[in-house]
């Protein structure tokens, strides 16, 4: 009977660890000391959806300044003679950078940005028809 009982714990010990499984997650995620993995510089996306203007124009617009792209996302809009996509101060294209002509009418693209971009100053994407200078439609790109 003295046996038994030294035994018991061992045995409780030995099932204790069968049954404990090392493939289980660990209930406590882990989280790095630096989440962005560059010092803590966290990348703001610029996002914003595409409004209507002299026709219609739908999706969505983000722009990543540490990567330098423009995506467009879900986009749509009208055929239109010479559209181009411009990164404007205002949606009148007061002033603007051209990111060239538009990739297509419905889906999602992406264009490269001059690098630096200041998307503060920027904040307007607009489908720009250059032959006459109408605004197809436009996003204002936030954080």
């Amino acid at each position: 009977m003295k046996k038994i009982r030294y035994l018991l714990p061992i045995f409780c010990l030995a099932f204790c660890v069968a049954c404990m499984d090392s493939s289980d997650p660990d209930p406590q995620p882990q989280v790095p000391d630096d989440p962005v993995g560059q010092g803590g510089d966290m990348t703001m996306i610029y996002m914003g959806d595409f409004m209507d203007a002299a026709h219609p124009t739908s999706g969505k617009a983000s722009a990543d300044p540490k990567t330098s792209v423009l995506k467009f996302t879900d986009f749509k809009t009208d055929n239109g003679p010479l559209l181009e996509v411009y990164l404007a101060t205002d949606t009148k294209a007061s002033e603007f950078v051209t990111l060239g002509k538009l990739k297509g009418l419905q889906g999602d693209f992406s264009y490269d940005m001059p690098e630096e971009i200041d998307l503060e100053k920027y904040q307007y994407v607009l489908i720009w028809c250059v032959e006459f200078s109408v605004n197809f439609g436009h996003a204002k790109i936030e954080k």
